[in-house]
């Protein structure tokens, strides 16, 4: 039993050829029984999904962090594509999403958007009787009840303006013992993070430059230090908690793609102990079960 991390978009609201918008997959099991949780959906999360064989009726449930642009960019077509491509005899499901305060509003709008691309469809197709299936659950702290042999968490993090924003924790269980994964989303460090990463296998934590973003002399660029983690604060969370691998992501500004972040890994591991992950998008991190006591 496992978790595994899919980082299937590491950039930024800065676009970039290589690397999509702000998107995770955590995956528990295997085959046609495995869990799919997205956590933010940031431009062409669903192109980077087609490269790993899935598509959004596969997704279990989106979770989103917090409701900045480039964490939900692509949102829409999530609800969209599971919508027109959940074909008969499959019957269709609600996609579940998971927010904070604040997004069943943006979930209605996105909707509303689309209010034009609905009518011409269930027009056009016999099979779509009805407009796309929808569940929002908002969470400020604490467990969210979802089906499925996952268990997820969240806390509040500290991303401030931006309010509220939450990290999710997920918890696999099987005979031999747990398997858990922190996602963090953009955030400075703060209790609520180190309380769901106390003792979790694995933390995937966005990160940014600051000793090269302070050098830029663009004011716009500067207002993004105070509310981002740099690779060495994430590390000291990693750390305080007790986290056996971190994994960095959001990368500001962009690694090189196909270069190793030689410098963004040695950043981290001057503030911590174990594995350090990074990489291009689609990278793919394998969390194994600790073993229950005398197993």
């Amino acid at each position: 039993m496992n978790l595994t991390i899919t980082l299937l978009g590491t950039g930024s609201p800065m676009p970039h050829p290589d690397r999509a918008g702000p998107a995770t997959l955590i995956s528990a099991g295997f085959g046609l029984g495995a869990e799919h949780y997205l956590v933010d959906a940031g431009r062409g999360v669903l192109m980077r999904m087609a490269a790993v064989g899935l598509g959004a009726p596969n997704l279990t449930a989106v979770l989103i962090t917090h409701l900045h642009s480039d964490h939900l960019t692509d949102l829409n077509d999530v609800i969209t594509t599971r919508w027109v491509m959940t074909l008969p005899p499959t019957l269709p499901t609600p996609l579940t999403i998971v927010g904070p305060v604040g997004t069943r509003a943006v979930v209605d709008h996105i909707l509303a958007s689309l209010g034009p691309d609905i009518a011409y469809r269930i027009a056009h197709h016999e099979d779509l009787d009805q407009p796309p299936l929808v569940d929002v659950i908002e969470v400020i702290d604490g467990p969210i009840n979802l089906p499925g042999n996952v268990s997820i968490r969240c806390a509040p993090t500290d991303h401030k303006p931006v309010e509220p924003s939450v990290g999710y924790r997920f918890d696999h269980t099987g005979e031999d013992g747990t398997a858990s994964v922190v996602a963090a989303g953009d955030t400075v460090p703060c209790t609520g993070l180190d309380d769901l990463c106390a003792g979790a296998d694995a933390l995937v934590h966005t990160v940014i430059r600051k000793d090269i973003v302070a050098n830029i002399p663009l004011q716009r660029m500067q207002d993004t230090l105070d509310y981002h983690s740099s690779p060495e604060e994430a590390a000291n969370t990693a750390q305080r908690a007790g986290v056996g691998t971190l994994v960095l992501t959001h990368y500001v500004p962009p690694i090189p793609t196909g270069t190793a972040g030689d410098d963004w890994r040695a950043l981290a591991a001057a503030h911590f102990g174990g594995i350090i992950e990074l990489g291009d998008d689609l990278h793919r991190v394998e969390i194994n079960t600790t073993l229950s006591p005398g197993a």
